[in-house]
């Protein structure tokens, strides 16, 4: 019998497929100082973003034949070295791209009418601050018409795109992996409507930064800053910046001084460099909103992770 650790959880409907073909899950988390000792009972590890799967595990886990992770990237899984020693690594590469989208439009949403601010001011005292913060978003913009600019344009990039398109913005793109300037915008059958092509703008990042109302990043994790002091000189005056894809990608000490000067208007993340975050400098800025790296933890999200997951899990063996 196969078995499978799914050391970060996996939906119930993953969970029912896999048990259904006859697969042995087991979803009680081991912790991640303890999982050298424990990997090699298992045949399959799924795990998210919590589990990092290192050389070290890799090399504990003497059954192991597939290690998938419930996610678009595969930065906390150390990829080379598993092809190396044969073993197939597998994501759920589409499963979560209208979730995060979204997640990156209600942070925008809430950068443009003042929701965080408004809310907690008259949750503060709604007799005495009703009149300015009525007077204070009145300052609000709109999304109509501006330019959001999407640094990486996989499905999570394309994604947040069509919805951009949806609501009337003009769309900036940099990525240097992607080919076409074309992409397909797919509506809900019940409108019938015709898919439609639309011509992205795949400028230069330099170009991007500087002519961008809005910026949101959707890249893998890297080494160093993606975004520093020398990107934030290149944008506009009054641009806003979120970055629902990796920790790590921005330097939150400069992001808090431009925040602070007024160069940038306001920003959304739901990833950062140490989570939970352990440089706090921008937490009670008023123009600033966070949420805790939930950009895929929707029900639906979470039911097409597992899905996918169990799908690739079955046909691996199968095959």
């Amino acid at each position: 019998m196969i078995k499978i650790l799914a050391n970060d959880g996996i939906n119930k409907a993953g969970l029912e497929m896999l048990q259904n073909e006859g697969f042995a899950v087991d979803t009680n988390n081991i912790p991640q100082n303890y999982l050298i000792e424990k990997i090699n009972d298992y045949d399959v590890l799924l795990v998210r973003s919590a589990t990092n799967v290192t050389k070290e595990i890799i090399d504990a886990g003497k059954n192991l034949k597939l290690i998938g992770r419930g996610g678009v990237g595969l930065d906390n899984i150390d990829v080379e070295y598993a092809k190396k020693m044969n073993l197939k690594v597998v994501n759920t590469s589409a499963a979560s791209s209208v979730s995060v989208a979204e997640l990156v439009f209600a942070h925008l949403l809430n950068g443009c009418r003042f929701l965080n601010y408004s809310s907690n001011k008259l949750a503060e005292n709604a007799n005495n601050n009703f009149k300015d913060v009525k007077k204070n978003a009145s300052k609000g913009i709109e999304l109509y018409n501006k330019t959001i600019g999407i640094v990486g344009f996989g499905r999570i990039g394309q994604e947040v795109a069509r919805i951009a398109i949806g609501v009337g913005m003009n769309v900036i793109a940099y990525d240097p992996f992607f080919k076409s300037k074309t992409i397909q915008i797919n509506f809900n059958n019940q409108l019938k409507i015709e898919p439609i092509n639309v011509t992205i703008d795949m400028s230069t990042f330099d170009y991007l930064l500087s002519n961008s109302d809005f910026i949101t990043l959707h890249v893998p994790g890297s080494k160093g800053y993606l975004i520093d002091k020398n990107e934030f000189e290149k944008m506009k005056k009054g641009v806003a910046i979120v970055n629902c894809s990796r920790g790590g990608t921005i330097n939150e000490t400069e992001l808090t001084l431009q925040l602070q000067n007024g160069k940038i208007s306001f920003a959304g993340l739901d990833v950062f460099s140490k989570e939970p975050p352990e440089y706090t400098g921008f937490m009670q800025l008023p123009n600033i909103s966070f949420t805790a790296h939930t950009g895929a933890s929707t029900i639906e999200a979470q039911e097409r992770i597992g899905i996918e997951l169990a799908t690739l899990i079955i046909n691996h063996f199968k095959n």
